[in-house]
C-alpha cells in the first residue's frame, strides 16, 4: 500500500544542529575583554574598520520599511554574511543579548564549527561619529545619529580571539544610513598543525572576504522590493519592528552593542 507524501516540514537548520549549538552553552570567551583598550595593531593584534552606504532616508527619526529598519533587521538576525562563506545558526525565540551563536565557517571543502556570544546591543541617539569614535561634540539634533547593533566575541575553540562589531547608523540631520563593520582579533591557538597552516596563509584573506562580501550583500538585501501591503494600516507598521524598537523619547535614547568573525571577516566571523 503506497502511503501519501509526508507534509511535515523539515527541521529548521538551528534544529539541525541543536547539539553542536548546545555544546557551546558553556563555552568561556577565549581572551580577555576588559583589556580591549591594549588590544592595537602596535600590540600583535589586527584592527579592522569598513562601511558602505545604504539608500538614504529622509532628515530626522528612521521610516518605517527604511534603509535603516531594514539594515537593523538584517543584522539582527545575521543575514548579512555570504552564506557560502559563513552562516550563523541560533535559536530564533531567545534574547539577543547573550545569545549564543553557532558559526558555520567553509572553505575549500572544509567546514569548520564556532561558537561566539552576542553582547553589547546598543539602541541610541548619540552625536555623530566616524568610524574612529570621535564625535562631532554636540547634542543639536541635526548633529545626531540613531544607532543600533551588537558585539560578538569568539569563544573556546575559535581558530581566532577577538571582538566584532556591527552598526547600523542614521544621521538625524541628512537622512545618510550607514552599516559599519569595527573588529580586533588575532590568531588563537590552532592544535591541529594543518589547519594551523592552512589559517596562517588564507585567514587574513578570508576575514577581507567576509568583510567586504557582508558589506555588498547588506546592500542587495536592503534594496529587495518590499512585500506588497496587504492593507493601509500594515503600511504604517514599521518592517520587523520587534528587530529595531521605535526610538524612545525624548529622543536621545540610552545604552546599548558575527564580534569578532570567525574564519570569515574582520576577525571574528
Amino acid at each position: 500500500m503506497n502511503r501519501p507524501p509526508s507534509s511535515a516540514a523539515p527541521p529548521s537548520l538551528w534544529e539541525q544542529h541543536r547539539a553542536r549549538l548546545d555544546a557551546f552553552g558553556t563555552a568561556k570567551v577565549n581572551y580577555d575583554p576588559t583589556r580591549a583598550s591594549e588590544y592595537t595593531a602596535e600590540a600583535g593584534w589586527r584592527i579592522d574598520d569598513y562601511e558602505t552606504d545604504l539608500p538614504a532616508e529622509p532628515p530626522g527619526p528612521p521610516v518605517p520599511d527604511g534603509s535603516f529598519v531594514r539594515a537593523c533587521a538584517v543584522v539582527r538576525d545575521y543575514r548579512f554574511p555570504p552564506p557560502d562563506l559563513v552562516t550563523g545558526i541560533f535559536a530564533p525565540d531567545g534574547p539577543l543579548d547573550g545569545r549564543r551563536m553557532l558559526i558555520r565557517a567553509r572553505f575549500l571543502g572544509f567546514t569548520f564549527w564556532f561558537g561566539v556570544e552576542v553582547g553589547g546591543v546598543v539602541d541610541e541617539e548619540r552625536p555623530v561619529t566616524d568610524p574612529t569614535g570621535a564625535t562631532a561634540g554636540t547634542t543639536d539634533p541635526a548633529a545626531c545619529e540613531r544607532v543600533w547593533g551588537y558585539h560578538y566575541r569568539t569563544l573556546e575553540g575559535h581558530f581566532e580571539k577577538g571582538e566584532i562589531t556591527f552598526t547600523v547608523h542614521k544621521h538625524l540631520g541628512t537622512g545618510r544610513v550607514v552599516f559599519r563593520v569595527h573588529a580586533y582579533s588575532q590568531p588563537d591557538r590552532i592544535r591541529n598543525p594543518f589547519y594551523r597552516l592552512g589559517f596562517k596563509l588564507f585567514g587574513r584573506m578570508l576575514q577581507r572576504r567576509f568583510a567586504h562580501e557582508s558589506l555588498a550583500r547588506m546592500q542587495e538585501l536592503v534594496r529587495e522590493p518590499l512585500p506588497q501591503a496587504s492593507s493601509p494600516a500594515s503600511a504604517s507598521t514599521p518592517a520587523t519592528p520587534a528587530a529595531v524598537p521605535p526610538p524612545t523619547t525624548p529622543p536621545p535614547a540610552a545604552p546599548a552593542a558575527p564580534a569578532t568573525a570567525p574564519t570569515a571577516p574582520t576577525s571574528a566571523a
